[in-house]
């Protein structure tokens, strides 16, 4: 382990002591009062200015930051992913230079803050990106009393380069200024972790203070470490003073408004918008609430005359698909026998599959004879029958003003595999189609860093029968700036993703996809699927896919096999050469025309789902994919994803690696009332050849989990709503 050597600490490094250890002998906890909500600093972090604090924000918390002084500015993401650990992703334009830098940071919380000892946080600050934001800290936070709060950390690479106490070994690798942009000389390319270069280097001492008056406003004050020397070697700032000062006003919704005097030099400003998945919202709630259960006469269920009536099941029947329709369902066919009765059931509404479950329920005991004391509920997507869910009648009448838990404890979930009813004449075929705007993002573009077009989207789609559905859309541009796209990518691999700005500029109209899917069940915890037609805005082809997924397991394997062809650049009816030309080198590379993947997901519990992807790529390339993803009950998710192949760094490009974030934002948070419908987000750090896989839709396994026991339970408390 490398010595420690000791410089002139001044007093700026025994004040930073003191003031540690004064927060450890001082004060008691003042956790709750509102005046001690965190405050988040210009790297979208929590904060002070621009150094580190120990605070942590409320588990799940997601915030996105966009602050500005001079010449320089970041927008970040901020995720709470546990109580303990989050991470932030940030995209930085850089003063001096023409470089819009991205960022990865990872902050844990060692000690949790008591009446005796400060919160200690421990960060990695962008520890793998290109390196110039690079630095590793460790920071105690002590509240003194409500509102007022201290704050003494050490740090190392960027917030360890003003005036240092100390060198910790070398650092390799340091980040150098040479025309006009900053080259990171440790790796090139970022997306590789440095670990050689963690807390190494030298150290400083860095602190502050901040005091909240009210739940309005609060004062922070800080000393810097953070010398800011590529910036001012490239003359796009002057730094004259360590000091710097800041005013916050918050809102009622926990978002962050603030003003900056940094640097001795700059006025800054910065914008934070907080929300929680957790208290977000509920899907739903602004809805009309379902019928009640219809207890049954004593006696009753011993008559059977019934079943000798066609007349009476045919009105059961009808009783049943009215109560449903009214919940915005569908009963598609109903084995009717004495004592039992089964659903084929399609749930176009509730996002929570439990909720549906609780509403056909209730209305079964309104509808059918009082003889069936066995309710089984099969949901069906796509004509794929998913789980039987099975209730007595008894427990629904006994359990309808007990807690839901009650009766999940009586609920059977089996496979619906051969249980499911026929569905019934005239149904099928279905016909839906829509017409709205759409917009469409490039992010990441260093000579433009957000791209837009906007225009209309025609959508169709016909169930020609339960199974097999035709589908498709086209959009036609209204405006926007994706056709001015210049950057001309070059790689090592075949072009399977880095001609993206031809396909947008030369596809108007644009043909998004056409296709022919077919679904089914092969087997007991069995399902498949077929598609073929153009798959998505590159590519056309055959798809086929199959899941082995038991109803009660949180264990799944699928595996999918692809044969592709890449489409015309306009996105209409032709195909093109697999063969693809390097823009700049001008070396051809061969598309492969077969890629697959063999996958396995797991839920872990507690909202973590994890999924493993290994195969083949669009490139050819061979590697995994690894995703986890936070879900949470009212249907938000957040997640990341890192992709690794045999093709090498170099070979790739920038960036290194394929990685992303993503998120899930359900409908029914925002509108107040049930829907099963949701926008999801992906942001790339960059899009590159290596790691591409074929964007193909409704890949089985998001379709069937969601009705299988280990999800349908995270939101069985909607069972009564």
């Amino acid at each position: 382990m490398p010595g420690f050597q000791g410089r002139k600490s001044g007093f700026v490094r025994r004040a930073a002591l003191a003031g540690t250890f004064l927060s450890v002998l001082v004060g008691a906890s003042w956790a709750q009062d509102v005046r001690n909500q965190l405050s988040y600093n210009l790297f979208g972090s929590p904060g002070l200015v621009d150094m580190p604090t120990a605070e942590v924000a409320p588990d799940a918390t997601i915030a996105a930051t966009f602050a500005a002084f001079g010449e320089t500015t970041r927008t970040t993401l901020n995720f709470q992913i546990t109580p303990r650990l989050s991470g932030s992703f940030r995209y930085s334009a850089v003063a001096g230079t023409s470089l819009y830098d991205r960022s990865f940071d990872l902050r844990y919380q060692l000690l949790t803050e008591t009446d005796l000892r400060p919160s200690v946080v421990v960060g990695l600050q962008d520890f793998i990106g290109t390196g110039i934001y690079s630095a590793e800290y460790l920071v105690a936070t002590k509240t003194l009393r409500p509102g007022l709060k201290i704050t003494g950390g050490l740090g190392w690479g960027r917030l360890g380069s003003y005036n240092p106490i100390g060198t910790i070994g070398s650092r390799p690798g340091s980040a150098t200024v040479q025309g006009g942009s900053i080259d990171a000389e440790f790796s090139g390319r970022g997306g590789i972790p440095e670990i050689e270069r963690f807390f190494r280097g030298d150290v400083a001492a860095f602190g502050g203070i901040s005091y909240a008056p009210n739940d309005r406003f609060n004062i922070k004050l800080e000393y810097s470490s953070d010398d800011y020397a590529p910036e001012r070697r490239l003359g796009a700032t002057e730094k004259t003073s360590p000091w710097n000062v800041a005013l916050d006003y918050r809102m009622r919704n926990g978002s962050q408004l603030s003003v900056y005097h940094v640097l001795g030099e700059e006025i800054g400003a910065q914008f934070t918008f907080v929300i929680n998945p957790k208290t977000v919202g509920i899907p739903g709630g602004n809805e009309p609430s379902g019928v009640p259960v219809s207890p049954r006469a004593p006696g009753s269920a011993a008559d059977l005359g019934w079943t000798t009536d066609p007349a009476r099941k045919q009105s059961a029947k009808a009783s049943l698909s009215e109560l449903a329709s009214k919940e915005g369902m569908f009963v598609e066919g109903l084995k009717l026998e004495a004592n039992r009765a089964t659903v084929r059931l399609v749930n176009p509404r509730f996002g929570a599959p439990s909720q549906a479950f609780g509403r056909i329920a209730r209305a079964m005991t309104r509808s059918l004879p009082a003889s069936v004391e066995v309710f089984e509920i099969i949901p069906v997507v796509n004509g794929m029958a998913m789980s039987a869910v099975v209730f007595t009648r008894s427990d629904l009448e006994r359990l309808e003003h007990e807690a839901a838990n009650e009766i999940l404890a009586r609920t059977t979930f089996v496979d619906a595999y051969g249980r499911v009813p026929q569905v019934d004449k005239g149904i099928y075929p279905k016909f839906n189609w829509s017409i709205g705007p759409y917009v469409q993002f490039s992010v990441f573009d260093p000579q433009n860093p957000v791209r837009v077009d906007t225009g209309l989207r025609a959508s169709a789609e016909v169930e020609i029968t339960p199974s097999l559905v035709l589908s498709g859309s086209v959009t036609k541009k209204a405006g926007g700036n994706l056709d001015e796209v210049k950057r001309q990518d070059t790689s090592n691999l075949p072009r399977v993703r880095t001609d993206q700005a031809r396909y947008s500029a030369e596809g108007d109209p644009a043909i998004e996809y056409l296709q022919l899917a077919h679904y089914s069940r092969p087997g007991k915890n069995l399902y498949s699927r077929v598609t073929l037609g153009y798959l998505e805005q590159m590519y056309g082809g055959v798809s086929a896919e199959v899941l082995w997924k038991p109803v009660t397991s949180r264990f799944a394997l699928g595996a999918e096999l692809n044969y592709v062809r890449r489409r015309e650049f306009d996105q209409l009816f032709g195909f093109q050469s697999m063969t693809t030309i390097d823009p700049v080198s001008g070396a051809q590379r061969d598309i492969p025309d077969v890629n697959g993947h063999v996958s396995a997901y797991y839920a872990f519990g507690n909202g973590f789902h994890g999924q493993v992807d290994v195969g083949r790529y669009l490139a050819g390339d061979y590697g995994a994919t690894l995703s986890l993803d936070r879900e949470f009950a009212n249907g938000w998710r957040v997640g990341a994803y890192a992709t690794f192949t045999d093709a090498s760094f170099e070979d790739f490009g920038e960036g290194s690696f394929d990685k992303g974030i993503r998120f899930t934002l359900p409908l029914a948070s925002f509108l107040g009332k049930p829907s099963r419908s949701s926008n999801d987000l992906v942001i790339q750090s960059l899009s590159r050849d290596g790691g591409a896989r074929l964007n193909v839709r409704d890949r089985l396994y998001e379709q069937v989990r969601d009705y299988h026991k280990p999800d349908a339970v995270n939101s069985w408390g909607r069972f009564w709503r």
